[in-house]
């Protein structure tokens, strides 16, 4: 019931969110799968620049809610695609663990996301390795697929 509860106070914020960009399409909601799966959103600031947030549910040893935050920088020309584009990104942020000590930490998400040419959509892979700093200083990497749907 917990859970239920989290996930859909996180679904009600991101929704409120959504009119004030829906005509520019720099906002974008979707679903990450993978360790953790839950919700994301992204907000572009610039050509090259965009906010990340996500609110999602760890199943890896003990059940845990996870909420990170990134600033993110994108590099369009890597990859050269017919059709879209396919940029790599990378950032620097933070991550939020609710487990059974509260846990904070600094990420460094990597990723590669192909954004459609005429639709608004993105699929992404990322790997954000994580340094905890708090309660104590410990490694983890996470990672996961997603998709996005810009408004």
């Amino acid at each position: 019931m917990k859970k239920i509860a989290i996930l859909s106070v996180m679904v009600l914020v991101l929704m409120m969110a959504v009119p004030g960009q829906a005509q520019q399409k720099k906002f974008g909601l979707g679903i990450i799968l993978g360790e953790p799966t839950g919700l994301i959103a992204k907000y572009w600031t610039g050509r090259t620049t965009a906010f990340d947030i996500a609110g999602s549910w760890s199943f890896a040893g003990e059940d845990s809610f996870h909420l990170h935050a990134d600033y993110l920088f994108h590099s369009f020309n890597i990859f050269k695609v017919d059709k879209g584009q396919l940029p790599l990104y990378y950032g620097i942020g933070a991550r939020l663990s609710l487990q059974d000590q509260t846990r904070f930490g600094i990420r460094i998400p990597v990723g590669l996301s192909y954004m459609f040419e005429k639709t608004p959509i993105d699929i992404f892979v990322e790997i954000g390795p994580v340094m905890d700093v708090v309660p104590a200083t410990e490694l983890h990497i996470l990672g996961f697929i997603g998709f996005r749907y810009y408004f």
